[in-house]
């Protein structure tokens, strides 16, 4: 047979030519602020806002809202705190302190018994072979009428805690958002009537139907007393306000001395 001669391939290696590593510093990268191709951000002028606008922003101290007197007509205007009333509104903080108010509101009394609780002979109702039935013990086990509850409700703790910042937060989200939907009203001169009649008069000239909640002020006995009668009227004072209970009423009637009750308690935190 004749020969086959392999070809053998040379391998030329190619010389190394060594180089200087490149510092970090100099690298340019694709949107480096000193590259020609990085995107340009515009500049816009800072927008300006109006006065009505300026008043309604959080960062201003208080926001001025009219005062309606017993009869209905328009006396002055008030400052209310802008911590409380121009606040940013955050559902989901609003939503979670519903639920704890809810959860707090519950007892957690239910309970059932067992079969080892229920009073009754635990003596084997019948032989275990012979009759054809089912084999049984006691007659108070859970199958029988009258035993025991298997997997029943027990008593619990519902009780959760929320932050008093979350607190005061999601109140002030509730405040503002009643603000917005025209909910909100005060009302000066309620604290003077005595009678259940003369309060329901003054309540229908400024307009308020449906589920209202009064807010008083920290001494308002006979506010109270004159209210209590009247349908579809809640009353609660200023210093136990909750974001629950705002949200749960379509009308917010604000009596003046509350404001100054809401001023105090609600004081903006000073930074250390």
């Amino acid at each position: 047979m004749p020969k086959v001669k392999k070809a053998i391939k040379k391998i030329v290696k190619k010389p190394v030519v060594k180089t200087k590593p490149v510092s970090r510093a100099t690298v340019k990268t694709r949107f480096s602020p000193t590259s020609p191709r990085s995107p340009k951000i515009p500049q816009h002028p800072p927008l300006r806002r109006s006065s009505s606008e300026a008043s309604q922003s959080p960062q201003s101290s208080s926001i001025a809202v009219p005062v309606h007197g017993i009869d209905g007509k328009s006396v002055g205007t008030i400052a209310i705190p802008a911590e409380l009333f121009g606040a940013k509104i955050n559902n989901a903080l609003v939503a979670q302190a519903v639920r704890v108010y809810l959860a707090n509101q519950r007892e957690g009394g239910a309970a059932t018994k067992t079969r080892g609780q229920v009073e009754g002979s635990t003596r084997k109702i019948y032989r275990q072979k012979g009759t054809g039935r089912a084999r049984h013990g006691g007659i108070r086990a859970p199958i029988f009428v009258g035993g025991g509850i298997t997997f029943g409700p027990h008593p619990r703790d519902y009780h959760l805690d929320l932050p008093q910042k979350m607190k005061r937060a999601a109140l002030a989200s509730a405040l503002t958002s009643a603000k917005l939907e025209g909910k909100l009203m005060v009302i000066d001169g309620l604290g003077g009537l005595s009678k259940t009649k003369a309060m329901a008069a003054a309540l229908q000239a400024n307009g308020v139907k449906g589920s209202t909640l009064l807010i008083v002020g920290s001494d308002a006995k006979l506010t109270t007393r004159v209210s209590r009668n009247i349908a579809d009227i809640d009353i609660l004072s200023a210093q136990n306000l909750h974001a629950y209970v705002v949200l749960s009423h379509q009308t917010l009637v604000f009596m003046k001395e509350a404001i100054a009750v809401l001023k105090s308690r609600y004081r903006p935190e000073k930074s250390v």
